[in-house]
């Protein structure tokens, strides 16, 4: 007796792969670093941000916006470039202390929550007091979750406050100890005389829900100028500095000149 041979050939949703083609695209990024001064209104170095650049081996010379990347990763990544970034801070912790300078490092609320999972995340964060997570909402919380009491973390900074999420709202769940106010609220708000007293009044009041306010955005010597004369603590901004190579912090302006 003759046994007939069947096969079955199993088939994918082209969905299915779609979506297993864009996992492999995210997972293919490479990731660099630049960092970008933050300078108080008298001119000295107050931080610097770590900022990532996202790229793609099929076009290098193309680069990702790193919101997009980052809510395309799964956390479990998320954590690995956080540690990542850690890691490449610690070696320079010579500057940072011997400057007295800060440096803050972008995370999504559902990242920093993860990151109370991870011991080793944790004892290295332990080892780095001058470091500041910096909170961007393009990644929500879930309902369920907030971010008070993460004193693990040190003080927290606010990202980008008027727009979205970020605004009067998240400043009732935690006591952050800087906010950046978006470049597109201060550039809005500086057009008209009624809007820079709004501008004045509106840094006044948020300076009682924190240790200060930074401006992001700066890009002339006129803005420069406009948040000297208001109540911010400090400002970025291309007028001030573009981004940078990481590789040449050593050569970062201490004081304006």
């Amino acid at each position: 007796m003759k046994l007939k041979q069947v096969t079955h050939r199993l088939t994918m949703p082209a969905a299915s792969i779609e979506n297993l083609e864009e996992h492999r695209y995210w997972l293919q990024c490479e990731r660099a670093y630049t960092y970008q001064p933050i300078y108080k209104t008298d001119g000295k170095l107050l931080a610097v941000e770590l900022l990532t650049v996202v790229t793609h081996p099929s076009d290098p010379q193309r680069r990702i916006a790193p919101d997009r990347y980052f809510s395309a990763i799964p956390i479990r990544l998320r954590l690995n470039v956080i540690e990542e970034q850690l890691c490449m801070l610690k070696e320079r912790e010579g500057f940072f202390q011997r400057h007295d300078v800060l440096a803050s490092v972008n995370v999504d609320g559902p990242t920093l929550i993860a990151m109370r999972e991870r011991e080793d995340i944790l004892a290295l964060v332990n080892t780095l007091p001058w470091v500041r997570f910096e909170l961007v909402e393009h990644i929500r919380l879930p309902e369920d979750s907030n971010l008070a009491g993460m004193s693990e973390f040190g003080p927290l900074w606010l990202d980008d406050f008027g727009t979205g999420m970020a605004n009067f709202s998240a400043l009732s769940e935690v006591r952050y100890d800087y906010i950046k106010v978006a470049r597109e609220l201060f550039t809005m708000l500086r057009t008209t005389p009624e809007g820079r007293n709004l501008f004045t009044q509106l840094l006044q009041l948020m300076n009682r829900y924190c240790n200060g306010v930074i401006v992001e955005g700066v890009e002339t010597i006129e803005e420069w100028q406009d948040v000297q004369g208001s109540p911010a603590l400090a400002a970025q901004g291309y007028y001030l500095s573009r981004p940078v190579c990481f590789s040449t912090l050593d050569e970062v302006e201490m004081l304006l000149r």
